[in-house]
């Protein structure tokens, strides 16, 4: 793959992934990058689109929040500071494209494209990250410093997370086209040597505590015990204070009592890591396509999934956007293509069941008519 340096993806798997990074030059030739900076400001004026400016004055760190006004980006000094806005795979079908790219890692894994806009001499600080990611460089140039260090404290005056005694190890400048792959904890500190863009491809990596929170609420609203606490043949209370010895073996009864699947596994998870991020809405279709017409639409043009849906599936059972469906074995195969390949496209006869399901798709915004992006 150009992507990897021509490296198999089996070899990269297996020698870098998750164990040292990667500097990748001409990863993608000629890359112009996916958006430019007027187009990006813009996006950084939406309340519904996560951004965060980070500035560095006299030495000092600062953070702000989007969404930010017109006048208050017009108004940015020369240097050292840097916009960064997330989830640009679910606005620009170019940027989604970009995200695509890397399924060779599982859909589950991949969590979006962020943009780092930055003037010459701006960055966000030496620091490191708990999950892989990928810096494609966009155009500008950018250099980087790597390390593998133990020293792990954090300078207290900052707003973000930046290393206090940063050492690079390696240093390497990045130009348009080039990708430097970095697994969980390796520190590193990027600085725009001219105005510059950066696109990070980043990995979801919940951690333990995160998912098993999760999956006790999972199991809260699945949960249905019959019975109450009784205490007949209760004695005078020595200390009335006090948790009576017989309360705590009848609730460790029923804790015992708890019991779940590998299938309830998976679903929790399948909901769990296809569940849209809180500030995601979709947009229902204006005038939307009866049944009817919607069949016949979907045959002539074909579909696909709408960038802000996530779709995934384990066994039997698909999850699209946090629900379970479980499909007839007829449709199964339909879905599996849907869900790897984000589209049906047109002039295949699909099965009327399976229509009659991704309407309902299509109504709720999830699915549009077309297998590409216009």
């Amino acid at each position: 793959m150009q992507l990897l340096g021509n490296l198999d993806v089996k070899r990269f798997l297996s020698q870098f992934w998750q164990t040292k990074p990667l500097l990748v030059r001409n990863a993608i030739p000629g890359f112009k990058g996916v958006v430019q900076a007027p187009e990006l400001l813009a996006l950084a004026t939406r309340d519904d689109i996560e951004s965060r400016l980070v500035l560095r004055r006299r030495g000092a760190w600062h953070l702000r929040h989007g969404p930010f006004s017109r006048s208050q980006l017009a108004r940015l000094p020369t240097r050292e500071w840097t916009l960064l806005v997330q989830g640009l795979n679910l606005e620009l079908p170019a940027a989604d494209a970009l995200l695509r790219r890397f399924r060779f890692l599982p859909y589950s894994r991949l969590d979006d494209v962020m943009v780092s806009y930055a003037a010459p001499g701006g960055g966000v600080g030496p620091h490191f990250d708990s999950y892989d990611v990928f810096l494609l460089q966009g155009p500008g140039r950018r250099t980087w410093g790597l390390s593998k260090q133990r020293d792990r404290e954090l300078d207290p005056t900052a707003p973000l997370k930046i290393l206090r005694n940063f050492r690079p190890e390696v240093e390497w400048l990045l130009e348009p086209g080039d990708m430097l792959y970095l697994p969980p904890g390796w520190a590193h500190n990027g600085v725009a040597l001219e105005p510059s863009f950066t696109y990070s491809i980043g990995l979801r990596a919940p951690s333990h505590r995160e998912t098993a929170q999760e999956f006790l609420a999972f199991l809260q609203d699945r949960i249905a015990f019959d019975g109450v606490y009784t205490d007949r043949g209760l004695k005078p209370a020595r200390h009335a204070a006090e948790i009576p010895e017989k309360m705590l073996q009848q609730a460790a009864a029923v804790v015992r009592r708890i019991r779940w699947r590998r299938r309830d596994l998976a679903g929790f998870l399948g909901e769990f890591l296809s569940a849209p991020k809180p500030h995601v809405v979709f947009s229902r279709p204006r005038g939307p396509r009866s049944p009817a017409q919607f069949i016949l639409q979907c045959r002539s043009r074909g579909l696909r999934l709408d960038l802000r849906t996530r779709m995934l599936f384990r066994g039997r059972d698909f999850f699209i956007n946090g629900e379970r469906v479980e499909p007839s074995p007829r449709v199964w195969s339909w879905l599996v293509r849907l869900a790897d390949a984000r589209t049906l496209p047109a002039g295949r006869r699909m099965p009327a069941q399976l229509l009659q399901l991704l309407h309902g798709w299509y109504l709720a915004g999830w699915i549009r008519i077309g297998d590409r992006h216009e």
